[in-house]
């Protein structure tokens, strides 16, 4: 579907804690606006991840989202939101989706997701609130087994090149000391750097 008809606006949904943001995530929404004809890629950044809280030390929401910001400064067609942010409180897709429905009726939204969290989506609170409204956009890896889709999703796949970057070891380098170069970008990196953010991290 061309950009700009009356359909209204084809938006891509990519949520994370992006505690940092790297290439991978960039990769990943760069080749599912490509493959999907999609207007714009929201990298939406969780306010409090609830899948998460309890397991690690969370950078704080203001920090990550300044640090997808500087990502993507220069990056056509994706954007930084702060809407869970804006939201306050954990952060659930419905109730993000919900939120840019609001803001725009005529939006087609597309919520991109690896596999394993696509596996998981029937555990996600109100999942059929999420169902109803949204296509699941799968990122699969070369050669992967294509994830199966829960009866009545409306389910695409998408496969993007592997890139082995964790956000969990790019800490870990952070905090030693050794080099991002080239696994996130020159201003994440800077950014990291100049704000100290994982250097008292345990």
């Amino acid at each position: 579907m061309p950009s700009g008809t009356a359909a209204g606006e084809r938006l891509g949904i990519f949520g994370g804690t992006f505690d940092p943001p790297h290439v991978g995530h960039l990769v990943t929404a760069v080749n599912v606006r490509h493959e999907l004809g999609l207007d714009r890629v929201l990298l939406v950044v969780s306010n409090i991840p609830w899948q998460k809280v309890g397991t690690r030390d969370i950078s704080p929401a203001a920090d990550r989202l300044a640090m997808v910001e500087a990502a993507l400064a220069d990056v056509e067609g994706l954007e930084a939101s702060s809407v869970e942010l804006d939201a306050g409180g954990p952060s659930y897709t419905a109730d993000t989706l919900a939120t840019l429905l609001a803001e725009d009726p005529s939006r087609e939204l597309f919520v991109i997701l690896g596999a394993d969290a696509a596996a998981g989506v029937l555990t996600w609170e109100r999942h059929d609130e999420v169902r109803d409204v949204a296509t699941i956009v799968v990122v699969e890896r070369p050669g992967a087994a294509p994830a199966a889709a829960p009866e009545g999703w409306r389910w695409v796949q998408v496969e993007v090149p592997r890139l082995d970057v964790s956000s969990t070891d790019l800490r870990a380098r952070a905090v030693d000391g050794r080099p991002l170069d080239y696994l996130v970008t020159h201003e994440v990196a800077t950014w990291i750097e100049e704000h100290g953010l994982y250097g008292s991290d345990a």
